[in-house]
């Protein structure tokens, strides 16, 4: 392994290092390095004895800092612009900057050796660095840490000179995969004027790019690419890359019905696709581009979810066979933070994808935003630095630069399975769109880029200059590829519908859902036998392992729930689930904040070994036979894990693939996730997903942002059985859900809001004979109602119910139901109506929750259930969730309950009122306290909110 030279001079610790190597073995350290320290010896030694080195030496320390300043600054100063001259920096690198004339430009130095040339004129060694540093191609790299990348990077650039060795035949080559791409432009321009499609045109040079990328890496071990990208060029990606038929994206201009008449669909610059080819030198390969929305970036996480999961089921973790590839624009890589967000996962465990390929399509200006006002830093890219990639800045015009400088990327991502950035600067035709002007914003921009020639005219004249092709082969070229277009576009008229599909190789045994699906759950018992074998292999406490002495404590407890008292609370129902799924060969993978412990401490679904980092993980140590369970605790982010879990689940259809948020209404943070996949991608894309999340839901006293997990967002997004929502309050019945989520024929995300206090309630447990038969039941009954004497029926869903049964049971009531909706979303009517038919009789249907009225379900359920006149209890509309008084909140809690259980005082009543009124705002705390008579609040209330906090 070569060792870095010491010109970084970024790290003294490190040269400090490499001298003390050099001290004791001059032989140790690369020849560079050792000539330096000879010199460095020489100065503190010799300089006195030889008039000669004296005058020799710090002449070469002279270069060698010229070298260096190309190395560090060179790409400040290149000619990667096509259209407009590039801004002025100081200090240059003129030679006067480190200390050298013109006088010295014939003179031969030693330091040639450090680029290669070995001794060498000055002159030789400035032509040689500007041609490497400082022309159509710039790089970054040298805040790299890796010794070995930084020798790695000298070598590929200074060794390649910036002369691109491609043959005749592969310049042939790039030249009709340029000529494709511009001519599709050209021509959806002339045969579809107004239509927006976002057109690649004065970045054209993207579409020889990518296949570089697809047969350079083809060539090094890749068997898939994963693209994702905005909707600027995604026609012609799909047209030249993934090779979709030109037919099918010109029959989608027309604006004709889908062939799944069930889809809403969207716009054809927004569409997936899936496809395989060969590359030129015979590999088959496999190229998906994800879906994405109009929200720039969103799709990145997603990439990388299908990439990793593709790495983990197909390729067994070999990192070498997939290969992620991010199109950004410049204002979007340097604007959106989802984009840091997925760049601080490339080197995580639970995450990393062996490097992703990030490609930017740098137009120099954002919609009508100049580059100047769409960021701080220099480059766009500079995020890249963040997590020590390299970055190329290459001129959009000069395309064998790109492809050369493409090949350099694909051997690093190779080498160091780590991130590499390619800048294309290139310029955007049109405005954002190809109706819109772009001279009202940028127009000197503009007046350069209108008498600019496109890539392929540039490139066309320089191969019939230098005898590549003749202009007549290039005519004949245009011509040929017209005709095609031609064919494909009275191919597309002549097509009635249009199909989008994505991802549906991975789902062929999975159908869509349809309405009766919901009408009951299917049985997900687990055999009695089965259930204890799992229970007490995730309960023991291995030999030959120290464990911390309360994790010992907490194993014993849960052996008991299963061998002596036969009740489960909800952390031990949620670990059955799981070892029942891995039993039965489904994988399961958690991701989120601390979802190892688990927020409040309940899972502890890893164990650290004490004094060590070592782990036990109990769920994978079931048997040999065995699925594989994941737990991972990510990075602060919740937009790019969010984003990255959906992706993994789109190729998981039989995994149990499940986000949590740390606490409820952190989900709101990755609201673009849930709006623009979640909720809606089986509409607009065709795709299907079964993505869990956990969000931590209920009204406990801790203040605004850790009480709801904003339950009315979801329940108003919900129609057409796109997702489900759900409540539990019994472990018994998430055990069922988790288990029904992979044990039906069909797939839909799955919102579950799992409790805080409720984790350790007394009465919040379930006994293992409910595990081992029955079903989900999306509505709980009240279990010691009798039908004849109940006057009033409560429904309600979550913590509250348990806050209710107190109440009735303290008071001995048996003129109320209380009725807890588990399943909010598909609403189950039919297990609803069976309840109403019970309890005909009753006078009074309320709906009772501990959110304001404007929030929680109540909105949703007002406008669904109409099956009777519901009147509400709940806390006071309200723009913030909840209050931050522990003491407020006690008594508006204290007031829900008490009022669920008073005869009516409603003065609207007799006018039909469809609400119970709460009472409206008072005006203090003060006047509320004594409005309630705050003193008489029992003290078990009080002791309550302690054990909460």
């Amino acid at each position: 392994m070569d060792k870095f030279s010491w010109l970084n001079g970024a790290d003294p610790d490190l040269i400090d290092q490499f001298y003390k190597s050099y001290k004791k073995d001059p032989d140790s350290v690369e020849e560079s390095m050792k000539k330096f320290f000879e010199g460095f010896e020489f100065a503190r030694t010799d300089f006195s004895k030889s008039s000669e080195k004296a005058e020799l030496y710090p002449s070469e320390f002279k270069v060698i800092n010229l070298i260096n300043g190309y190395r560090q600054r060179g790409h400040l100063f290149t000619k990667t612009n096509p259209v407009r001259t590039r801004r002025t920096y100081t200090p240059t690198l003129a030679i006067e900057n480190f200390g050298l004339t013109k006088d010295d430009l014939e003179k031969e130095f030693q330091a040639g050796n450090e680029i290669g040339l070995g001794k060498t004129i000055l002159k030789n060694i400035i032509s040689h660095l500007e041609e490497t540093y400082c022309a159509s191609v710039g790089v970054e790299f040298l805040y790299i840490r890796q010794p070995e990348i930084l020798s790695w990077m000298k070598s590929k650039m200074e060794g390649s000179k910036n002369i691109y060795p491609f043959s005749q035949e592969e310049k042939k080559y790039i030249f009709r995969h340029l000529s494709r791409a511009v001519l599709f432009e050209k021509f959806i321009h002339k045969k579809f004027p107004g239509q927006k499609r976002f057109s690649l045109e004065g970045a054209e040079a993207m579409i020889p790019a990518l296949d570089t990328i697809i047969e350079k890496g083809a060539i090094l071990g890749a068997k898939e690419f994963v693209i994702g990208m905005p909707h600027r060029g995604r026609l012609n990606v799909l047209a030249n890359i993934l090779k979709k038929p030109f037919h099918n994206i010109f029959n989608e201009f027309e604006g004709k019905e889908y062939e799944d008449e069930s889809l809403l669909g969207d716009v054809k610059y927004h569409l997936g696709y899936v496809a395989e080819r060969k590359t030129t030198t015979g590999q088959n390969i496999k190229l998906t581009l994800a879906p994405n929305p109009s929200h720039l970036e969103a799709v990145d996480p997603v990439v990388q979810g299908i990439a990793r999961a593709k790495i983990d089921r197909e390729y067994k973790g070999d990192f070498e066979k997939v290969c992620p590839i991010l199109i950004h624009g410049d204002a979007s890589i340097a604007g959106q933070g989802v984009v840091y967000e997925v760049l601080q996962m490339s080197g995580l465990a639970g995450y990393k994808t062996g490097g992703t390929v990030h490609l930017v399509v740098n137009n120099q200006v954002g919609f009508t935003t100049n580059y100047l006002d769409a960021r701080t830093s220099t480059y766009c890219t500079d995020v890249g630095k963040t997590i020590l990639s390299p970055v190329f800045h290459v001129n959009g015009d000069d395309v064998e630069a790109l492809g050369y400088t493409i090949q350099l990327a694909m051997e690093y991502r190779e080498k160091f399975h780590n991130d590499v950035f390619i800048d294309l600067l290139c310029y955007r035709k049109y405005g954002h769109n190809e109706g819109d002007e772009p001279r009202f914003t940028q127009p000197l921009l503009y007046k350069l880029i209108e008498n600019h020639p496109d890539p392929m005219q540039i490139y066309k004249e320089k191969l019939v200059g230098i005898g590549v092709i003749t202009a007549k082969e290039a005519t004949e070229t245009e011509k040929h590829l017209n005709e095609v277009f031609e064919n494909n576009l009275a191919e597309a008229r002549q097509t009635e519908k249009v199909n989008i599909s994505f991802l549906q190789e991975g789902w062929k045994d999975i159908r869509k859902a349809k309405p009766d699906d919901f009408d009951v759950s299917p049985e997900t018992g687990v055999a009695n036998k089965k259930i204890l074998e799992i229970g007490r292999r995730i309960t023991e406490v291995p030999v030959g392992i120290n464990l911390f002495k309360k994790i010992i404590r907490l194993q014993e407890s849960r052996r008991e729930m299963i061998e002596k008292t036969g009740m489960i609370d909800w952390a031990m129902g949620e670990l059955l689930a799981y070892g029942s799924l891995l039993d039965e060969g489904h994988p399961v993978r958690l991701s989120g904040q601390d979802s190892a412990r688990g927020t409040f401490s309940h899972r502890h679904a890893l164990l650290k070994v004490e004094d060590s980092e070592e782990e036990y993980v109990p769920l994978n140590n079931l048997g040999e036979n065995q699925a594989r369970f994941e737990v991972y605790n990510s990075h602060l982010s919740e937009y790019g894990v969010l984003g990255f879990e959906y992706g993994y689940a789109c190729l998981s259809p039989n995994n149990l693939v499940i986000w949590e948020a740390q606490f409820g209404d952190f989900h709101n943070v990755a609201q673009v996730i849930i709006d623009q996949y979640i909720t809606s991608a089986e509409d607009k894309w065709n795709v299907m997903n079964h993505l869990v999340l956990y969000l931590p839901h209920g009204y406990e006293g801790q203040g605004p942002e850790h009480s709801s997990a904003r339950m009315e967002r979801f329940l108003t997004m919900s129609a057409e059985m796109n997702m489900q929502v759900v409540n539990c309050t019994t472990p018994a019945n998430f055990f069922h859900v988790l288990r029904r989520q992979i044990h039906r024929p069909f797939r839909k995300p799955l919102i579950i809001f799992t409790p805080k206090s409720l984790l350790r309630h007394p009465l919040c447990v379930s006994p293992i004979a409910e595990l081992t038969t029955g079903k989900f039941r999306e509505v709980l009954d009240d279990s010691t109602a009798k039908p004849g004497k109940i006057e009033k029926v409560v429904f309600c869903t979550g913590k509250i119910f348990y806050d209710l049964l107190e109440e009735k049971e303290k008071i001995k009531n048996e003129s109320v139901a209380v009725v807890r909706i588990e399943q909010l979303s598909p609403l189950p009517r039919k297990q609803l109506n069976k309840i109403i038919e019970k309890y005909r009789n009753a006078q009074t249907w309320i709906w009772v929750q501990e959110e304001p009225y404007n929030m929680g379900a109540w909105p949703y359920i007002h406008l669904e259930f109409n099956e009777v006149l519901l009147k509400l209890i709940a806390r006071p509309a309200s723009g913030s969730p909840a209050t931050g008084s522990s003491k407020f909140h006690f008594v508006r809690q204290r007031k829900i309950i008490e009022k669920t259980f008073e005869e009516c005082i409603c003065p609207n009543l007799e006018k039909d009122c469809k609400m119970v009124c709460i009472g409206n705002r008072w005006k203090s705390f003060e006047e509320e306290m004594k409005a309630m008579k705050v003193d008489h609040i029992e003290s078990k209330s009080i002791s309550a909110l302690k054990q909460i906090k």
